[in-house]
């Protein structure tokens, strides 16, 4: 299976930036969805954005307008640009990939992925 790595975590106060990267082990790798998702002391882990193939993005509400998602499918990477980052974005934050569930209405179901990196912390402090 095509291992994934998160980079880019780190600590910074509210209103600040982070840009987090994903690499696939394989530069050929060619998911059709790509994901991250986050997970908080006590909280289920949950979808953040996605973005398939042909670029097409989906974020969850409490991101909308602070977060960016984007692909660059020559190298299999995969970005999530943050900003005004807000204390309640304190969480481990993950790299997902699949081949179906970016376009689902259920796409922010962390279990339906398939292929997970290892996380990386961002924290935010006030």
């Amino acid at each position: 299976q095509v291992r994934l790595e998160e980079s880019g975590g780190g600590s910074v106060q509210a209103g600040g930036s982070l840009r987090l990267s994903c690499v696939a082990s394989m530069y050929t790798y060619r998911p059709y969805c790509m994901g991250w998702f986050r997970q908080a002391p006590g909280k289920e882990r949950e979808g953040v954005a996605t973005i398939d193939s042909v670029g097409r993005t989906k974020y969850v509400d409490s991101v909308k307008g602070r977060f960016t998602i984007s692909r660059d499918n020559t190298k299999a990477t995969l970005s999530l640009q943050m900003d005004s980052l807000k204390p309640e974005d304190t969480a481990m934050y993950y790299c997902a990939t699949d081949n179906y569930w970016c376009n689902s209405v259920s796409w922010s179901t962390s279990r339906n992925w398939g292929n997970w990196g290892q996380g990386t912390q961002v924290t935010v402090s006030t």
